[in-house]
């Protein structure tokens, strides 16, 4: 996927507020067509380190090129390629859908805007819709809409700021098969989210806590990387026997997962021994590949929080 020049290459970024990192030298290189996750929990430094990339923020300390432009002085130049989609969706409701794109293409000078206007609301399922009022409309159709204001100008690079939040399932699927439509014609795309099965949709994926980067690779080599065994528990009384592992020096993790509990250590030996111990207890426990969730919540307990 990584090209001999990539699209974002970037080395020692941080960025602070009032005394406190919140981005602390991140490097990273994302290839031509990439699909690259953020994971992370709220205040990690995700949205700002994507400001910083499309030139919204500027880095105080590091050095590198997005879109082959220099990140600390030629900001100007990034954010005319980069479509930018915020948390909140950046829509005038008392616009239709196409006034909402027709302001848009106006602001980015794009030619022959009519016709621009028209291709997208073609391409994105929305010209049947084009003279409602954007404020009437549903999460998931002005999700779609926020991506054609996001494209309209025909971007070289897409960021997406926790993009389905709110949205139904198939809402979420569809857009997740618009960007990889997107990508396979050669747009480059960064996205933050909370949603695991969408980590998993990422051709790569970091994962940043407190603004450190402290993951970084495909699904499976983030998995491999955190080197973390897990057994799956079922049995009665799994409220009480959760209590009773997490405190064992051995158990890193105890997370409920539905009617089974899900226990983890850095040290596969000793959960073995351990899960071995428990047979006759009435408890059937058998080792499970460790998922996204298990990583997230086990790099998540082991990251320092910046701001205490």
């Amino acid at each position: 996927m990584e090209t001999a020049t990539p699209v974002i290459n970037v080395s020692g970024i941080s960025k602070s507020f009032d005394g406190h990192k919140v981005v602390n030298n991140i490097s990273l290189r994302v290839g031509h067509g990439e699909i690259f996750g953020f994971l992370g929990p709220n205040g990690s430094g995700k949205t700002t380190f994507l400001r910083i990339l499309c030139g919204l923020l500027r880095a105080d300390e590091g050095r590198g090129t997005c879109l082959g432009y220099d990140v600390l002085r030629q900001s100007d130049q990034i954010k005319k390629h980069v479509g930018y989609m915020t948390q909140r969706f950046s829509l005038w409701e008392d616009l239709s859908l196409y006034e909402n794109l027709d302001f848009v293409a106006r602001i980015y000078g794009v030619v022959d805007r009519k016709m621009a206007v028209a291709k997208m609301l073609d391409h994105l399922g929305l010209a049947e819709r084009k003279k409602q009022l954007a404020g009437t409309l549903s999460g998931g159709w002005k999700q779609r809409l926020a991506l054609a204001a996001c494209m309209i100008h025909e971007p070289r690079l897409l960021l997406l700021d926790e993009p389905t939040a709110g949205v139904d399932p198939k809402a979420r699927r569809d857009f997740w098969e618009q960007i990889h439509h997107l990508a396979a014609k050669g747009l480059t795309v960064l996205v933050t989210t909370h949603y695991m099965d969408e980590a998993e949709r990422c051709h790569r994926l970091g994962y940043i806590a407190y603004g450190h980067l402290l993951a970084c690779g495909s699904v499976a080599e983030v998995i491999a990387g955190a080197k973390l065994s897990t057994w799956e528990l079922s049995g009665p009384d799994l409220p009480v026997w959760a209590e009773k592992l997490r405190v064992l020096p051995e158990v890193s993790q105890v997370v409920a997962f539905g009617s089974t509990l899900h226990v983890s250590s850095e040290d596969d030996a000793a959960l073995a021994q351990l899960m071995n111990s428990l047979a006759g207890s009435g408890i059937s426990g058998r080792e499970i590949r460790s998922g996204m969730e298990d990583i997230f919540i086990h790099l998540m307990d082991q990251a320092q929080d910046n701001f205490t």
